[in-house]
């Protein structure tokens, strides 16, 4: 999963209103620091949940606190099922 790919399930999920552009540039910045509070979150770890199926546990998407710590728990879960 890329940066854009992320950066689409949270504009599904999430919207756009007052929400900063998750980008290469923040890949480090907290979720709450983007404008994303933790409704929003669940949303979307519920949303790549369904999309990637079994391979993703939902619960350790939420506790991801950046973008990169969530594209990086992905990326490894996808890679492990993968193998």
């Amino acid at each position: 999963m890329t940066t854009e790919d992320l950066r689409q399930v949270l504009r599904e999920t999430a919207g756009e209103d007052g929400i900063a552009v998750v980008s290469e540039e923040t890949l480090d910045t907290s979720f709450t620091d983007l404008g994303y509070d933790s409704l929003a979150i669940m949303e979307t770890a519920t949303q790549l949940t369904r999309r990637f199926g079994s391979r993703l546990d939902e619960d350790e998407l939420m506790e991801r606190r950046t973008p990169r710590e969530l594209l990086n728990a992905i990326n490894h879960a996808l890679a492990q099922a993968g193998s």
